[in-house]
C-alpha cells in the first residue's frame, strides 16, 4: 500500500476509534443526556442485503422486512451506552407493529448475550455477528450504531450513539420514514 493511502488509511480509522472511544464512554463523565450524529446513508454505500438468524433460530431477511420499518442496532454487553439504549428499544419494540426493532450484538458468544438479554427482559429479536462480518460490511465502527431502514428496504440514517427510542424525537424519524417514498422524501400531503 502506497504511504499515501496508509496515512490516509490510518487517520480514518483514528477519527473512528475517537468517535467509538466517545460514544462507549458516553462522551465524557457527567453527560446528562444522550449523544448521537445522525447522518444520511451514504449514497456511495451499497444498500444491504439482510439474511439474519436471531437468537431463537428465526429467520430475518430482507424479504420478510420489506413493508416495514426497520431499527438494526448494533450492540455490544460492554458498552455502557448500548445497556443504557436498551430499555427504549425494548419500549420501541412492545409498541408492536412498525418498526421492527432488531439488535446485532457485535463480537461476543451466544452464551454470554442470551444471560444478558434473560437478565434484562429484552424480549426483541437479537442476532450475533460473532465476527463482525455485517458490522464491516455496513461500516459500523462504534457503538451503538443503528441503521434506519425504510418500508422499500434501503437504509435511510445511520445514528451513532445512545437514542432514547422511545421518545419523541425518534417517533418523529421512524414516522417519516413510514410515509417516506422511495427518493426519501415524504409524500405531499392533499
Amino acid at each position: 500500500m502506497p504511504m499515501a493511502q496508509r496515512s490516509s488509511t490510518r487517520r480514518a480509522w483514528l477519527r473512528g476509534a475517537a468517535l467509538a472511544a466517545a460514544v462507549c464512554t458516553g462522551f465524557g463523565a457527567g453527560a446528562a443526556a444522550a449523544q448521537f450524529q445522525k447522518t444520511p446513508w451514504p449514497a456511495a454505500q451499497a444498500q444491504p442485503v439482510l439474511d439474519l438468524l436471531d437468537l431463537q433460530g428465526q429467520r430475518w431477511d430482507s424479504e420478510r422486512l420489506k413493508g416495514r420499518v426497520v431499527v438494526l442496532n448494533f450492540w455490544a454487553t460492554w458498552c455502557p451506552p448500548c445497556k443504557e439504549e436498551m430499555p427504549s428499544l425494548q419500549t420501541l419494540h412492545e409498541l408492536g407493529g412498525d418498526p421492527v426493532v432488531i439488535g446485532v450484538n457485535v463480537r461476543e458468544t451466544a452464551s454470554r448475550v442470551r444471560r444478558y438479554v434473560a437478565s434484562t427482559g429484552i424480549n426483541f429479536p437479537v442476532v450475533l455477528d460473532p465476527q463482525a462480518e455485517l458490522t464491516r460490511r455496513l461500516g459500523v465502527s462504534a457503538f451503538p450504531t443503528t441503521l434506519l431502514i425504510a418500508p422499500d428496504g434501503r437504509v435511510r440514517w445511520r445514528v451513532v450513539g445512545e437514542v432514547d427510542w422511545s421518545g419523541p424525537e425518534a417517533g418523529r424519524w421512524i414516522a417519516e420514514l413510514s410515509t417516506s417514498t422511495g427518493n426519501g422524501i415524504a409524500p405531499a400531503r392533499r
